[in-house]
């Protein structure tokens, strides 16, 4: 298994890819800013939104392969002057076909040192309390800032959101 750092080149060419992963995520009760049925299409635009990102700085993509795309993270970089020390990490997906394999904490390893490369001194992230991603952030070493109740709307219902953070 590799971890890759995308430009945005190497991202519009995975763009199928990354759809399916975010769509598999979805439908397999992800919580990360859709909800089930996503079609590939509108996946796929998300990415090129992503894409936008990379090119114009303000937001950094890696990839877990396993002969082909299994996981992705990415870190989006805060653009105002008094947060340029910080970024939010965003959409740590893991294919559910190679879940169990320790590729979301090799990804989380690999966007801190991505993170450091890039100047930055803080990370913040959040998630669904309760979620499998919930229990690997705490065993990173992040810390928890609280919890907003009915944060995020799920298919079922809402889930409680925590947010974390992390120094670097």
């Amino acid at each position: 298994m590799t971890i890759e750092h995308l430009s945005a080149d190497q991202a519009r060419a995975v763009l199928p890819e990354l759809a399916e992963v975010l769509q598999d995520a979805v439908h397999n009760g992800a919580s990360v800013s859709f909800l089930p049925p996503l079609k590939l299409e509108e996946a796929a635009r998300f990415w090129e939104k992503v894409v936008q990102g990379i090119e114009n700085g303000t937001r950094v993509l890696l990839v877990a392969r396993e002969n082909r795309l299994v996981g992705t993270v990415m870190l989006e970089f805060a653009t105002m002057p008094n947060g340029l020390h910080r970024a939010e990490v965003q959409k740590l997906l893991v294919h559910t076909s190679a879940r169990r394999q320790g590729i979301a904490q090799k990804l989380m390893g690999e966007m801190e040192k991505a993170a450091k490369e890039a100047g930055k001194t803080l990370l913040v992230l959040d998630t669904c309390r309760g979620y499998e991603a919930e229990r690997l952030y705490r065993r990173l070493g992040w810390r928890e800032v609280g919890v907003i109740p009915k944060f995020a709307k799920e298919p079922e219902g809402y889930c409680d959101t925590v947010i974390f953070y992390k120094p670097l």
